[in-house]
């Protein structure tokens, strides 16, 4: 029995399509299943704070988990190569129109999780703002720290780095 109020799987549902829309993705037409991978990530975010993907093991600590937090590092990569992410819940636009089907898909995950990115050196004294990019979409932005948000694929501000 799920302890995720359906109104807020719905609410996610929601606001995930929208934000997947904008950006040019598209959301897994079975929304049973769909509805499913929503509340994983709600269960996750009340769990860890943050929404790691259901479909894997999450550590708990958030900075080993940044590259597993939805959407993931993998997605754009794993649409590429097999027209959905590995939890299947962002697919292909064949997918979404209902031309095919999300097929299961190898992890692209290290085994261990990636270690931080090294700090980055001192811009270069022509720049007035450091520049961050978005390690998810490839946002780029040029100011004295990121956003807190990407306005492209909206993850946090701790899934940018700095950028030369």
């Amino acid at each position: 029995m799920s302890m995720i109020d359906p109104v807020a799987i719905d609410a996610a549902l929601a606001q995930i399509t929208a934000d997947a829309e904008a950006g040019g993705y598209h959301i897994n037409p079975d929304t049973p299943f769909t509805r499913d991978l929503i509340e994983g990530l709600l269960v996750n975010d009340e769990r860890y704070g943050y929404r790691a993907c259901p479909c894997r093991l999450a550590d708990g600590e958030r900075a080993k988990d940044l590259d597993l937090i939805c959407p993931c590092d993998y997605r754009d990569p794993d649409l590429e190569d097999f027209g959905a992410c590995y939890c299947a819940l962002y697919v292909s636009a064949e997918i979404a129109r209902g031309e095919g089907q999300a097929a299961p898909i190898p992890d692209r995950r290290p085994v261990e999780p990636p270690a931080p990115a090294p700090e980055p050196p001192a811009p270069a004294a022509s720049l007035a703002y450091p520049v961050w990019r978005c390690k998810v979409c490839g946002y780029l932005c040029a100011r004295n720290a990121p956003p807190a948000q990407c306005p492209i694929c909206k993850v946090t501000k701790d899934r940018f780095e700095r950028f030369m």
